[in-house]
């Protein structure tokens, strides 16, 4: 199946899992309709978020994770967390951001859960993660398939804004001025923090190439 095909069944995976959520007794999230009663084929807030914001979501995950079936569940997650008001804080503000930081977490808590190690060789990790991310696909060879590997778990191992932030700048392109409006910084703490995540990922990454031999 192609990504696109993942991504469309995802698409209606978790519609079908939303629209349950909010038909369901217990539902309190913030986008549940005044009047139960009355059946409407409007699209509710929920499904206009989800066409609007699903496509950044998936693309976010599967960049993150390598993974489209991973993509789906993250797309899932995040959507699920927002329909029953678990994520609410800055959400109507910057949702764009807000959905950027929400698949980025959800992508890492499920590569943490996992704690996925591979040994490659490597020249620097920026250069490899900037070339993952602007010129490779899911798709490569085995070898680059092993270094992005790597790295993913190695990111998933920083700090929690550490990673968003080396997720944002080298998985989805965003730059450091950017990186510091959607965390609510400045570019100066986003340099300080890349510079301090790309030292930590070339000492984790040489232990495991130390442990490798």
């Amino acid at each position: 199946m192609s990504g696109k095909d993942f991504q469309e069944e995802a698409m209606l995976a978790a519609v079908r899992h939303l629209k349950a959520v909010q038909s369901s007794a217990d539902y309190t999230g913030p986008f549940e309709q005044s009047d139960t009663s009355a059946v409407s084929e409007e699209p509710t807030s929920l499904e206009v978020l989800f066409r609007e914001h699903h496509d950044r979501v998936f693309r976010t995950a599967h960049r993150v994770t390598g993974s489209a079936a991973d993509a789906e569940d993250v797309l899932q997650t995040v959507f699920l967390r927002v329909a029953r008001g678990q994520e609410s804080i800055g959400f109507a503000e910057n949702p764009q951001a807000y959905f950027a930081r929400a698949a980025i977490n959800a992508s890492l808590d499920l590569l943490r859960s996992r704690k996925r190690t591979k040994t490659v060789s490597f020249d620097t990790v920026e250069n490899q993660a900037g070339a993952f991310a602007s010129k490779h696909n899911p798709e490569t060879s085995h070898e680059d398939r092993e270094l992005r590997e790597l790295i993913r778990s190695a990111v998933s191992n920083l700090g929690h804004t550490a990673a968003q932030m080396f997720t944002l700048r080298y998985f989805e392109g965003y730059s450091n001025g950017e990186i510091a409006e959607v965390m609510k910084t400045s570019a100066l703490v986003v340099g300080v923090t890349l510079h301090r995540a790309r030292a930590r990922l070339r000492k984790e990454i040489g232990r495991y190439m130390q442990g490798a031999r």
